[in-house]
């Protein structure tokens, strides 16, 4: 006997229609690709032994076209914006949620159109933050978090019996293993890993692939925090994103959605036991690094703040052009690596009230697709309703409602216990 199919009803259907245009509109906009610095100007860095600072200006960046014409995109999203309101309302929740993805994109195009000065900067902290927020009223910013974490990670790295294994897998073999982490995770839905020479990290996610940088080198707990940062969090929501029937923004996130995505990514890696000191270490340093930049620091600076840290100059002039990517030498930072730390302490809040309040069914929403916390509470609504589906996919430690509960539920004593008394009362046992 056929299964009868459901007709949707013309809600629905619009919604899936007016969705359906942002994914379209989105898509030649490619933030990184458009901000990024090419190797000539590394070259030319070098060249001059690492002494003078890149040079990267307006003009450099006026002769990388975006691939589309940044007036007619802003107008796209802006009809867009004005047939949300014609067809579903002013006070619609998808409606509000959906016209405020249209607005974020205009801003990228603003930003992207605004290389190479203050402007790009000042509106990359409004999609980003900046290392001066704060996470709630009263709670230190997010660049004092970076202090505090430092001096603790300091310590830790000293230690001899925490040192990592050596990086022996060449990008090639870590492919295959990659690979094969994928199809046991994610069978039969076209993911794969694959290597690149155009990007700037060891490993970086796109719709349906991790790419690896060609001349990388990893260990086997490198890839165990590739498995479960980009292919668990990353190509995991995609793949539930692009599974959603009407809401189907839901695949493709804007940078509020990279808030919660690269928060959710670093406590998967914190759940499974795969950071190390020394990965946390590299979040924060970027976290300084951003803090140091918006308070003035220029290139060099910050080349001598990661030399400093130890690592060479080719890591060094890596990192300090993602703090300046889009930007100038001597301008203020791009932030958005401040969403790794910032996504974590939202992310984990989240969660962590939601077990409290006795609602931690919500919790694997998070997954739905490219999501943001302040939808949460509508999404539970959508879902109810059948809107949206709940994540075909689920780590594992999202599934175990029971055990992901027990774990979270000492959070809010714990953090209530005063710890430079704790130092003292333990003084003579550690």
């Amino acid at each position: 006997m056929r299964k009868k199919t459901i007709k949707p009803s013309a809600y629905l259907t619009e919604v899936k229609t007016l969705s359906d245009r942002i994914v379209k509109a989105q898509q030649p906009i490619r933030i990184l690709d458009a901000i990024k610095w090419d190797e000539n100007i590394k070259q030319a860095f070098f060249k001059d032994d690492c002494k003078k600072p890149p040079d990267v200006t307006p003009d450099y960046y006026s002769r990388r076209p975006l691939g589309f014409d940044p007036n007619e995109k802003k107008h796209e999203f802006y009809q867009i914006e004005r047939d949300l309101v014609r067809k579903l309302g002013q006070l619609n929740p998808l409606s509000v949620i959906m016209r405020r993805i249209c607005r974020e994109y205009q801003d990228v195009v603003y930003m992207l159109e605004a290389r190479g000065t203050p402007t790009f900067s000042n509106i990359s902290q409004e999609l980003y933050g900046s290392s001066q927020d704060v996470f709630h009223v009263g709670d230190p910013t997010i660049a004092t978090l970076g202090s505090m974490m430092e001096g603790t990670l300091s310590q830790l790295l000293q230690l001899d019996f925490l040192t990592e294994e050596p990086k022996t897998i060449n990008a090639k073999d870590a492919v295959a293993i990659l690979n094969e982490k994928i199809e046991s995770v994610l069978p039969n839905n076209g993911l794969r890993a694959m290597i690149s020479d155009g990007i700037i990290a060891d490993a970086a996610a796109g719709t349906d692939y991790v790419k690896l940088r060609a001349d990388a080198l990893f260990n086997m707990r490198d890839l165990r925090v590739l498995e479960v940062h980009e292919v668990w969090v990353h190509l995991g929501t995609t793949l539930n994103g692009l599974a959603q029937p009407y809401c189907t923004f839901l695949g493709k996130g804007p940078p509020s959605a990279t808030v919660t995505q690269e928060g959710l990514a670093v406590l998967m890696e914190i759940l499974t036991f795969s950071s190390t000191p020394k990965r946390l270490m590299s979040l924060i340093n970027r976290v300084r690094a951003i803090t140091l930049a918006e308070e003035g620091a220029d290139f060099m600076d910050i080349f001598a703040f990661f030399k400093a840290k130890g690592l060479d100059n080719e890591e060094s002039y890596t990192l300090s052009s993602r703090v300046f990517r889009g930007s100038s030498p001597d301008g203020l930072p791009f932030t958005k690596d401040l969403t790794y730390i910032k996504g974590f302490v939202l992310t984990y809040n989240f969660m962590r009230l939601a077990v409290n309040k006795g609602k931690p069914d919500r919790i694997p929403l998070l997954f739905c697709g490219k999501t943001m916390i302040e939808d949460m509470k509508v999404l539970v609504d959508l879902v109810e309703e059948g809107t949206v589906i709940p994540p075909l996919f689920l780590p594992p430690q999202f599934r175990d409602l029971m055990g992901l509960s027990a774990w979270m539920s000492f959070s809010r004593f714990m953090t209530t216990l005063n710890f430079r008394q704790l130092e003292q009362d333990y003084a003579n046992i550690l």
